[in-house]
C-alpha cells in the first residue's frame, strides 16, 4: 500500500477503536461509520474503501480497542510525512463524527477521541509531499 492508503488504513482501525470503545460494535454504528467516511473522506479524492474494509476486517476478528487504537498510530506515525493539515482536520472531524454517532456517547469514546487528538497534534507531515499533490 501507498503511505497515503495506509493512512486511511490507520483511520479506519482508530474508527473500529472509538466506536468499540464502548463495548460491541453495532450494525448501526458501522453503517453510520460508512457514511460518514464517505461523506468526509471520498469526496475529497481519498482512498475511501480501505477505512471501510479495515473497519469491518477488525470487528470480524473482535480486535480489541486498544491493539486497534496502537496500532494505528503507529501507521500514522510512520506515514506522517504525507500527513497534509488539511488531511489531518478532515481526519479529526471523521473521528469527531464516528464518536457522536451512536448515542449515547460515552465517556470512554469522548476519552479515546482526545488522546487521538493529542496524539495527531505533533505530527507535521512534509510539504514536499503532500503539496506535490495539490
Amino acid at each position: 500500500m501507498t503511505p497515503t492508503e495506509n493512512l486511511h488504513y490507520a483511520i479506519g482501525q482508530i474508527a473500529y477503536a472509538i466506536a468499540r470503545a464502548d463495548g460491541e460494535v453495532q450494525k448501526e454504528e458501522r453503517l453510520k461509520f460508512h457514511n460518514i467516511v464517505e461523506a468526509e473522506l471520498r469526496c475529497k479524492d481519498h482512498a475511501f474503501d480501505i477505512s471501510d474494509i479495515i473497519f469491518q476486517i477488525m470487528n470480524r476478528d473482535k480486535t480489541s480497542t486498544q491493539d486497534a487504537y496502537d496500532g494505528a498510530m503507529n501507521q500514522i506515525r510512520t506515514n506522517s510525512h504525507y500527513l497534509s493539515p488539511q488531511l489531518k482536520a478532515t481526519f479529526i472531524n471523521v473521528m469527531e463524527k464516528v464518536a457522536k454517532a451512536y448515542k449515547p456517547v460515552t465517556i470512554d469514546e469522548m476519552l479515546l477521541l482526545e488522546k487521538f487528538k493529542k496524539d495527531i497534534a505533533p505530527l507535521k507531515g512534509d510539504a514536499i509531499f503532500f503539496e506535490s499533490k495539490v
